[in-house]
C-alpha cells in the first residue's frame, strides 16, 4: 500500500496506528508512545529545521511507519515464543483435568487471587482518598494541581497493575504510559485526559478491585482449606491410629468417616477438589486479565 511520507508527528503516528491495525491494543499503545517520544526528542534536538524536514531525516534512521510496525510485530512474536513454556498436549480427559498441575499459570493465577485482597485494599484506599481530597480541595488554589497529580499517579498505578497482571496471567499488557497525540498546550492535554474514557475506567477498576479482591481471596482460601483438609486429614488420622506420631485427640465427623474404607474416598475427594480449585484459579486469572484490559487499555481502533 503506497502512502505519502508523513509530514508531521501526528500524521506519522496515525500511519503507524493504521499499520498496526489488528495487533494487540497493548502493543499499539507501546509502539505509539515510543514513536512519539523519539520523534519529539528529535524535533527538539533540531530547532533549526522544520518538523517535516526532521521526519524526512528520521525515515532513514528510525524507519517509516510500515517498517516500525513490522519491527514491532517481529519483536512481539519473538518475545511470545521465548516466554511460552512448551508443553505436550494431554491426549485424554484425565490428562486435561489433572494437567492443570503442570501449568505454571495456574499457580501464578492462584497467587494473584491471594494477593488481590491486599492490592484491592491499597487501590481502593488510594482512589477513594484521592477523589475525596480532590473534591475537598477544589475550592482552594491547590485543588487543581492536587487533582492533576492524583490523576497522573492513577496512570502510574494502572501501568504497575498491568505489569503485575502480565506476570501472573501471561496476558499482554502495556509497558509504556498512555500515548497522547497532538501538539496542543498543557490545558488542552488536561482536557483530553479528562475526556479520555480510560481515565475514568481506570478509577473504576481501582475501586472495584476491593470487592473483587475479597471474592478472589475467599474463593482461594476456602477452596485450598477444604481441599487440603480432605487430602491430608486421612493421612494424619492414620498416623495417629498406627502410632506414627500423636497429633492429639483427632476425630473426624461424622464418625463413619473414621472407618478405613472411607478414608481413601475422603482423600480422593480432596485431590479432585484441589484440582478443581486450580482450574478455577486459572480461569479467574484469564477472565480478570480480559476485564483489566478492557478498563485499563484503550481499544486498538481508538
Amino acid at each position: 500500500m503506497n502512502r505519502s511520507a508523513p509530514r508531521s508527528i501526528d500524521q506519522y503516528l496515525r500511519q503507524l496506528r493504521e499499520e498496526l491495525a489488528g495487533e494487540d491494543a497493548a502493543l499499539i499503545q507501546d509502539a505509539l508512545y515510543d514513536a512519539e517520544e523519539y520523534l519529539r526528542a528529535e524535533v527538539a534536538a533540531h530547532p533549526d529545521k522544520s518538523e517535516s524536514d526532521v521526519l524526512e531525516l528520521i525515515a532513514s534512521t528510525y524507519g517509516a511507519p510500515d517498517e516500525v510496525a513490522s519491527a514491532y510485530r517481529d519483536t512481539e512474536a519473538k518475545v511470545k515464543a521465548a516466554m511460552t513454556t512448551p508443553r505436550k498436549a494431554p491426549g485424554s480427559a484425565a490428562g486435561i483435568f489433572f494437567g492443570v498441575f503442570l501449568d505454571p499459570r495456574a499457580y501464578t493465577s492462584l497467587f494473584f487471587m491471594l494477593l488481590s485482597l491486599a492490592t484491592g485494599v491499597i487501590y481502593f484506599t488510594f482512589a477513594v482518598t484521592g477523589l475525596a481530597l480532590s473534591a475537598g480541595l477544589a475550592v482552594l488554589v491547590i485543588g487543581i494541581p492536587f487533582f492533576l497529580l492524583f490523576m497522573a499517579l492513577t496512570r502510574v498505578v494502572s501501568l504497575a497493575e498491568g505489569r503485575l497482571i502480565e506476570a501472573m496471567t501471561g496476558e499482554r499488557m502495556p509497558r509504556r504510559p498512555i500515548h497522547q497525540s497532538g501538539t496542543s498546550g498543557f490545558w488542552s492535554r488536561v482536557g483530553e485526559m479528562l475526556k479520555d474514557r480510560r481515565t475514568w475506567s481506570t478509577l473504576a477498576y481501582l475501586i472495584l478491585m476491593l470487592p473483587l479482591g475479597i471474592a478472589y481471596f475467599v474463593i482461594a482460601v476456602v477452596g485450598l482449606s477444604l481441599s487440603l483438609a480432605f487430602t491430608f486429614t486421612p493421612l494424619i488420622y492414620l498416623s495417629d491410629h498406627y502410632g506414627w506420631f500423636d497429633p492429639g485427640n483427632l476425630h473426624i465427623g461424622p464418625a463413619w468417616l473414621e472407618s478405613l474404607w472411607a478414608l481413601p474416598f475422603m482423600m480422593l475427594t480432596g485431590i479432585l477438589l484441589l484440582t478443581l480449585v486450580m482450574h478455577v484459579a486459572r480461569g479467574v486469572g484469564r477472565l480478570h486479565a480480559m476485564y483489566a484490559k478492557a478498563l485499563l487499555v484503550a481499544p486498538a481502533g481508538v
